[in-house]
């Protein structure tokens, strides 16, 4: 669930009652900014990225935009600037509700995994206490084994409208942006059961952003490029054009009989060069440097690795 128009939710077209087909802002940050208070608005330095800004103890500074909500299309520039005392995730986990997930969504994904391609969408969902800050540290509980924790930097769409039994020519509409994500899972547990929502929905396994990046500032997500760097060494380097489902049939797909209000987050599946296909395996061990980076301005997520 996300956020609620109100008691009586309808579907809304693509474009608000103003006329506002897009926000204000192309790339949204939300953040904690020095005088304690929480904001959201677009950097200053358009090219910026903010994750890396942030690992570097830079100074970030943000157009803030009021309300301080992604979701809000009328919300205008407040003309003030206020700069990054902590980074936090686009939308919160009360605005993004259940995090819908797409699992093994890319061919290169299927062929490292030796599994058929898929006829339909594999849904499971994460809990909204996954979704946790692009620069904070990924905490690997006590119940997660040292040889088991795995990586998955994956696109995620951020929905902008209340959306229900939409069409795939009509669901990019109803898209808000894109944000980079890591679907972090304890591979143990998921081999356990067939269902995986255990092993991918503890605290924090959902690290979100840095960024959005607006559909008006990303028109195609399949020219994205999401890459995982472990301790400097490039683990996974694929394009989104290796989508079994796109985006649109993702979205449709995901919207039928089911409502998804604003702020919901879908992730999208992972490319080939997850831990478990390596040999040896590669699993995530405290100390470790991670960094998830998906290009067009959605930047890179700085999170080390620490034992709860």
């Amino acid at each position: 669930m996300g956020i609620s128009n109100g008691p009586k939710e309808k579907v809304t077209a693509s474009v608000t009652a103003t006329g506002a087909q897009y926000p204000v802002w192309k790339r949204w940050v939300r953040f904690e900014s020095h005088d304690g208070k929480i904001y959201g608005g677009e950097p200053v330095d358009f090219d910026l990225d903010v994750g890396l800004a942030i690992a570097n103890k830079e100074e970030v500074a943000v157009r803030v935009v009021e309300g301080g909500c992604a979701l809000d299309y009328e919300a205008q520039f407040t003309g003030e600037t206020r700069g990054i005392h902590k980074l936090l995730p686009p939308v919160s986990q009360q605005e993004a509700g259940t995090v819908r997930c797409i699992g093994l969504n890319y061919k290169e994904h299927a062929a490292e995994m030796k599994l058929a391609l898929p006829s339909t969408p594999t849904v499971f969902l994460k809990a909204d206490t996954c979704i946790a800050s692009a620069s904070d540290p990924i905490v690997l509980p006590s119940n997660v084994e040292c040889d088991e924790a795995d990586y998955e930097v994956e696109l995620a769409i951020i929905i902008g409208k209340l959306c229900k039994n939409v069409s795939v020519a009509d669901a990019e509409s109803y898209i808000l942006g894109y944000a980079t994500a890591n679907d972090v899972t304890a591979r143990q547990h998921q081999e356990r059961t067939s269902q995986w929502s255990y092993a991918k929905g503890m605290d924090g396994f959902c690290p979100l952003g840095p960024c959005i990046g607006s559909t008006e500032l990303i028109p195609n997500p399949a020219e994205l490029n999401l890459r995982t760097f472990l301790n400097g060494k490039t683990m996974q380097n694929g394009y989104a054009d290796d989508m079994i489902f796109s985006v649109p049939e993702i979205v449709s797909h995901l919207s039928k009989g089911h409502t998804l209000r604003p702020g919901t987050v879908i992730i999208t599946g992972t490319p080939c060069g997850i831990g478990i296909s390596k040999s040896p395996p590669r699993f995530l061990q405290p100390g470790d440097k991670l960094r998830i980076n998906i290009s067009h301005g959605l930047g890179t997520q700085i999170c080390d690795i620490t034992r709860d």
